[in-house]
């Protein structure tokens, strides 16, 4: 048998032909599959963080509230489903719904935007300076208002090839309002002047 006779039966040969077909789309497939596990594993766990974080804002607003446990809580939910997670969290305390991200009192002489130049400024959380958002950190009382946020970083289970930043650290944010029950009688804001540098 000659080589042209050999060449010509290889052409019309069609055993194998299958395992060619599956080699080109293997990949392609494998590559769908890790894609979409990767987003269905960050929506589950972008679904687990929020609840967990309203959850833990409802037993926050108690009077017997700890916020120790509450932040446990929502780290013990989102170690379940992403274990090496770090997850950090931060409650700011408002006296009103209106007052959410509002910065402190100021005379803006310069127009600027911001407490400068030796501008007064009203320092309404009594922290000695002048603060672009008058919540202060960890300290809330009854029927304040409270930002409660958490930040989980992980790493993600499934690595997706071709990807921009599929091996890097993620970050997921939650945030919650709520209104601490009226335990106690709420602190006004202060009313004490000050320059800004």
């Amino acid at each position: 048998m000659s080589l042209r006779d050999r060449i010509l039966r290889l052409r019309a040969a069609e055993q194998g032909s299958a395992v060619i077909e599956f080699a080109v789309a293997a990949p392609v497939l494998l590559l769908l599959l890790i894609g979409i596990y990767d987003m269905a594993h960050r929506a589950y766990l972008t679904a687990i963080l929020h609840g967990a974080v309203e959850e833990a804002a409802r037993q926050d607003g108690l009077e017997s509230a700890d916020n120790a446990k509450a932040d446990a809580y929502v780290e013990a939910m989102v170690k379940r489903v992403a274990p090496g997670a770090d997850v950090k969290f931060k409650r700011l305390s408002y006296y009103d719904f209106a007052d959410l991200k509002r910065a402190e009192t100021w005379n803006d002489k310069n127009a600027n935007g911001r407490c400068d130049n030796g501008e007064a400024y009203t320092d309404e959380n009594r922290n000695g300076k002048w603060d672009a958002d008058i919540g202060t950190e960890n300290e809330s009382g009854g029927n304040d208002v409270v930002l409660y946020t958490a930040t989980v970083t992980y790493t993600p289970v499934f690595i997706v090839p071709f990807m921009p930043n599929s091996t890097s650290q993620r970050t997921l944010t939650a945030s919650t309002v709520h209104k601490n029950q009226p335990y106690e009688l709420q602190a006004k804001y202060g009313s004490d002047a000050g320059t800004c540098s």
